[in-house]
């Protein structure tokens, strides 16, 4: 895949920015109001995964295999489409049903659950949270874009828009923030408050709301609720650093609360 474009260089960029602009507006006029001692863990927990997960990402040359997706895309359904405005909506739309299908399955599978639910596991929710996910989680989700890319005949470089355009978006529905107009806005994106239900503790609330920009897969396969979930966050001890948070995939509760000693914590 080719060095990023300046349209995907810019996208860098304003995501960076959002990020920064929720932290912020979360700093000064948070929805919810969590303990301070729960959001410190949650906020270093969460960017300690993000940056050793993207150390990884990179070892593993993640953009070789978007690179492929791109050197096959003409295969795919819109091979034959001349590039152009239509065919980027269309490679839009597909590849984010490929997401919103994606994460019905992280749901529904407990092979997939297993990693997934390192995400759900904080207790918080604020702009952090859509940093926190298990390598292995982002490792297999970057496969099945790739594959679907080629399946889809998505460009490399459409692709690498596509997925910025989701960070934002995912920065953007775990913000801790109240947004003028959500309930209509709800309709057409997802928006905080549907993903803060995503993230209920209770299962038969946040097996919901699996879409990642837009709202209509949710409302056209029946898994759209709207509610306000009395609780965030898993069942699951609260992992005090990035060793613990990659650790709880691969152990039960109990089996997690009997090595914990033996793992390093926080001071």
């Amino acid at each position: 895949m080719a060095a990023p474009t300046g349209i995907e260089s810019s996208l860098l960029i304003v995501a960076l920015c959002l990020f920064s602009a929720l932290l912020v507006l979360e700093k000064r006029r948070p929805l919810y109001q969590f303990s301070g001692k729960g959001l410190k863990t949650s906020f270093s927990t969460n960017t300690s995964a993000f940056l050793v997960n993207n150390v990884i990402m990179n070892v593993l040359s993640v953009s070789s295999l978007l690179l492929v997706a791109g050197r096959y895309s003409h295969y795919g359904l819109l091979g034959g489409v001349a590039d152009g405005p239509l065919k980027w909506a269309a490679s839009f739309i597909l590849f984010d049903f490929v997401v919103y299908v994606w994460h019905y399955c992280g749901h529904k599978y407990e092979g997939l659950w297993r990693f997934h639910k390192i995400h759900h596991s904080d207790k918080s929710f604020h702009v952090t949270t859509g940093l926190r996910f298990h390598v292995f989680d982002q490792l297999l989700e970057v496969a099945v874009k790739c594959v679907c890319a080629v399946v889809i005949g998505v460009d490399a470089h459409v692709v690498v828009v596509c997925e910025v355009v989701r960070m934002l978006f995912v920065l953007f529905h775990h913000a801790n923030i109240a947004i003028p107009g959500e309930k209509w806005l709800s309709y057409v994106i997802i928006t905080p408050s549907l993903h803060r239900t995503h993230h209920s503790t209770r299962r038969s609330e946040h097996d919901s709301n699996y879409g990642i920009v837009l709202a209509f897969w949710d409302i056209l396969f029946g898994t759209r609720k709207v509610l306000t979930p009395k609780s965030i966050g898993l069942d699951l001890i609260e992992a005090q650093n990035f060793v613990q948070l990659f650790s709880l995939a691969f152990l039960t509760e109990r089996r997690f609360a009997r090595v914990l000693h033996l793992l390093p914590r926080k001071r």
